[in-house]
């Protein structure tokens, strides 16, 4: 049985009764294409089952028709940290509404970093969303220098005003896990940050420190020690931290990967949640409400910035200036620090209460 031909866009055009340049043009997604024209290729399309040749179509435009979704952290935490799963497929949706492909890529190596440029640079996507940048990673300036269009996920330290970005309001979201925490009579709160070569680390600190100084508090070394976002480092953190500061009666903790992780270590301490030791955490991607207990945590909004980051890279593509985005972020409280009082929300605009169902 002899295979079907492929149909082609002379095919389409012959099927619509419109030029060859017409279908062409409504394929490209350029103008100058009237509506009845614009109908009658769509349903030409339709009838004879055409599919646009993505090499052909690349020639055409000058477009690879593809994004990559760039990791900057080794391989493990993709599949570890939820907040990246769940980053991936919000983009993966919204490149998916756009007909784009996505292509996944990882380069915490210089091996990696040395193969990702050269991909990148090589004119084989469009842009790039990159997740997790740290400051000094010579990767940035390298696709900053070839002209890659980026846009990152949270600022690039540095790289400020010639990167797009979109990030949560990390400051506000840290300032806002401290000051329930002092609303809830906590005196000797510590803190387990991010990588202070990221934005989202630095700024949740700064979240922390904000809180304690406009409540006249002392800003404590000891209280503050510094994580990777890895669920490893937020065990050993809080071992540290029980050693320095063994009054400690709360801790603000800048992931929940490295939140859940102080959970078991402060029951092997006999210290028990919340009653002697407040727990907040930072994202709220799902994994803070299967905790025991459930933790109260800093809602990440993951699913906004995915699309923000995604919408504003077919700006950086088209050439406009950079622009940078903060999205908003929510206090979510549960168990491991309940609210006190009903009004103790009700008087806050950027706070919810979970409250966790009857068995």
């Amino acid at each position: 049985m002899p295979t079907r031909k492929r149909p082609t866009i002379r095919d389409v055009a012959r099927e619509a009764g419109v030029s060859y340049a017409t279908v062409s043009r409504v394929i490209n997604g350029r103008e100058w294409v009237s509506p009845e024209a614009l109908q009658s290729v769509r349903d030409a399309i339709a009838r004879t089952g055409y599919t646009a040749n993505p090499h052909a179509r690349s020639l055409a435009t000058g477009k690879a028709g593809s994004i990559a979704f760039l990791l900057t952290e080794p391989q493990h935490l993709l599949f570890s940290d939820p907040n990246f799963s769940v980053l991936l497929r919000g983009v993966a949706q919204a490149l998916s509404d756009r007909e784009q492909t996505l292509i996944l890529m990882i380069a915490a190596t210089p091996e990696e970093r040395s193969r990702t440029f050269n991909y990148l640079s090589g004119g084989h996507v469009d842009g790039v969303l990159l997740v997790s940048p740290h400051s000094g990673d010579p990767l940035l300036g390298q696709l900053v220098r070839a002209g890659v269009p980026i846009v990152a996920c949270g600022r690039v330290l540095g790289y400020e005003q010639v990167i797009s970005s979109v990030a949560a309001d990390d400051r506000s979201g840290g300032r806002s896990a401290v000051e329930h925490l002092l609303a809830a009579g906590c005196r000797k709160i510590a803190m387990i940050t991010g990588p202070q070569d990221t934005s989202g680390g630095v700024d949740r600190l700064q979240g922390y420190t904000d809180a304690l100084i406009a409540h006249g508090l002392d800003i404590e070394p000891a209280r503050i020690v510094h994580g990777d976002w890895s669920r490893e480092s937020g065990a050993a953190a809080m071992r540290v931290l029980l050693e320095r500061a063994p009054d400690l009666d709360a801790v603000f903790v800048a992931s929940d990967s490295m939140a859940a992780a102080t959970l078991p270590v402060l029951r092997e301490a006999g210290r028990r949640v919340p009653d002697d030791v407040r727990v907040v955490g930072f994202d709220d991607t799902g994994l803070a409400e299967t905790l025991d207990p459930p933790l109260s945590t800093v809602h990440h909004p993951l699913d906004r910035i995915a699309e923000e980051m995604v919408r504003l890279l077919t700006d950086v593509v088209a050439g406009r200036t950079p622009l940078s985005i903060t999205v908003p972020t929510t206090l979510v409280l549960r168990e491991s620090s309940p609210a006190d009082s009903a009004a103790a929300g009700a008087a806050r605009p950027d706070f919810r209460w979970i409250r966790p169902e009857p068995s």
